[in-house]
């Protein structure tokens, strides 16, 4: 797995990977679902093919017990959080981003973009795991958030956490895709304005092996 961008933090360490984020050695690992948790698109439905069939029962039932308070499974912008199962990790969190395929969501993208990474590490907090947490760009896959404006703004939400005044409670974010054009127009947005982000860079230091 291929090391993009490595950026040090007040609370923790954000970096950027190349791969597949199922292959990121994690504690806690992140899947952008859809309001039904049905893992049926893009990464989602791979993280719960690996997961297994106790993975969607489990969400069958949240979304069972939501409706029968006439309320969805899991609202876009909100975060729940199941066991594992065979996945190796610790614990698995399913955050709901805007569905830029809908235009109610693709007109308020941004906003809810940053309420559900706000939602992530509400979770993450709840989880009391102090440790490592690997995700795939929320809504970047099938989501079809614009990938110019999604690489500026997921920077500027998980930079502005980690570099925040409230610790968020873990030691290292690892942000991981194999989108090509996701990774062009993040190592784009990151030359242009590597330096108005929140934190310090390490990626050359990281490269020339000085850190680890």
């Amino acid at each position: 797995m291929d090391t993009l961008i490595v950026r040090d933090c007040k609370h923790a360490q954000l970096r950027i990977l190349i791969g597949d984020v199922l292959k990121a050695e994690c504690d806690i690992l992140v899947t952008g679902a859809n309001n039904r948790l049905s893992g049926r698109e893009g990464i989602d439905a791979k993280i719960h093919n690996a997961a297994g069939d106790e993975l969607r029962e489990a969400c069958s039932q949240i979304a069972r017990g939501q409706r029968a308070l006439n309320l969805q499974p899991c609202s876009v912008g909100s975060a729940v959080s199941t066991s594992p199962f065979n996945l190796p990790v610790q614990h698995l969190i399913h955050v709901v981003g805007p569905d830029c395929r809908r235009p109610n969501q693709d007109l308020n993208r941004r906003e809810l973009l940053e309420k559900s990474y706000n939602s992530m590490f509400e979770q993450i907090a709840l989880s009391k795991i102090r440790g490592v947490v690997a995700l795939a760009p929320i809504s970047m896959d099938v989501f079809s958030y614009p990938h110019r404006e999604g690489a500026r703004k997921t920077m500027e939400i998980l930079l502005g956490i980690l570099d925040g005044e409230e610790d968020p409670g873990i030691e290292r974010l690892l942000l991981v895709t194999d989108n090509s054009n996701f990774i062009s127009n993040m190592k784009t947005v990151y030359r242009e304005t590597e330096d108005q982000f929140p934190g310090s860079d390490l990626t050359r230091a990281f490269r020339r092996g000085l850190i680890q």
